[in-house]
């Protein structure tokens, strides 16, 4: 299984706290947290093969597009959102630890109402 397979996606993201699982835009697996949407899976390409988005630190998203496979997220770019290919410069496990980081990074973000209702 790869993480790039809706599965697998859900199953990881799943795992975080607090997470909301949505399927839109033409059937993404889209996670949010606290209403706030922090990854996506979905096919943005001719090819019909998944690609991963996720929001990112300003750090990263100067650095991630500099790397094969790994883009500014069309529409969510102004964000600081990427784009990630399955095939790529960065390895599941590093897609993993972004995701992970895109997690904290909304749940931050988060109102203070909205962090204490989830427990975060």
């Amino acid at each position: 299984m790869s993480i790039f397979e809706r599965e697998e996606f859900e199953a990881f993201i799943s795992g975080l706290s607090c997470v909301e699982i949505v399927r839109q835009w033409g059937d993404a697996s889209v996670g949010k947290i606290g209403g706030k949407i922090f990854a996506i899976l979905s096919v943005w390409n001719d090819a019909n093969v998944h690609q991963i988005s996720f929001k990112c630190s300003d750090m990263s998203f100067e650095m991630l597009p500099e790397l094969d496979g790994v883009e500014k997220a069309k529409y969510l770019a102004r964000a600081s959102w990427v784009q990630v290919a399955q095939v790529s410069a960065l390895n599941e496990d590093d897609v993993c630890a972004y995701i992970v980081q895109a997690h904290q990074l909304v749940g931050d973000k988060l109102p203070k109402r909205v962090r204490a209702e989830l427990g975060l």
